[in-house]
């Protein structure tokens, strides 16, 4: 089971812009057609696909992109349609959402409780073994199946060293299921 490369998919990057000057939420509304919200206006592309919402300070965070560079050509084609440059646009990544899967089908009731460098509790709601990974700063969240989610990650690499790692572990602790 272990030795192979696990492919990670990133579900969701995080990313803000701060401009130079900053985003008038009232503009968004009255020239693009934003909804107000709770204090933030949210605006949704087509082409690129996002949305994107402006903070009270004028900055853009960028939900709904896989890579960064998607989430720059949306926040740039926002500022386009204000009539504003995007020149001096400051880039602040978040967390990252991803996924992958080890293949094989998981024991997550072993897994549940004090395990390495983690702490696993089940999740009803769920279905699946939440895992709190201090070692590599994220969560994972693993299902029956050997589907994980993980979330809070900081960036994909750490994500994919956290993927081996736990299959490694899991492998170790005879946690996966063999198929008949």
């Amino acid at each position: 089971m272990t030795g192979a490369a696990i492919e990670v998919r990133i579900e969701n990057q995080l990313v803000r812009f701060v401009p130079p000057t900053p985003i008038v939420q009232q503009d968004v509304v009255s020239q693009l057609g934003g909804q107000e919200n709770s204090g933030v206006v949210i605006k949704v592309l087509d082409r690129p696909r996002a949305t994107l919402i402006i903070d009270a300070e004028g900055r853009i965070t960028v939900h709904g992109t896989q890579r960064v560079d998607a989430a720059r050509a949306a926040a740039k084609e926002f500022m386009l349609r204000l009539g504003l440059s995007d020149v001096g646009l400051e880039t602040e990544l978040g967390p990252v959402i991803a996924s992958f899967d080890f293949g094989m089908p998981l024991s997550i009731t072993q897994i549940v409780g004090e395990i390495g460098a983690g702490t696993a509790t089940y999740d009803e709601r769920l279905g699946c073994c939440l895992l709190d990974d201090s070692r590599h700063n994220l969560t994972l969240k693993v299902w029956p199946n050997g589907r994980c989610i993980v979330t809070n990650a900081r960036h994909s690499n750490m994500v994919a060293m956290a993927a081996v790692y736990w299959r490694d572990k899991f492998s170790e602790n005879n946690f996966f299921i063999e198929r008949v």
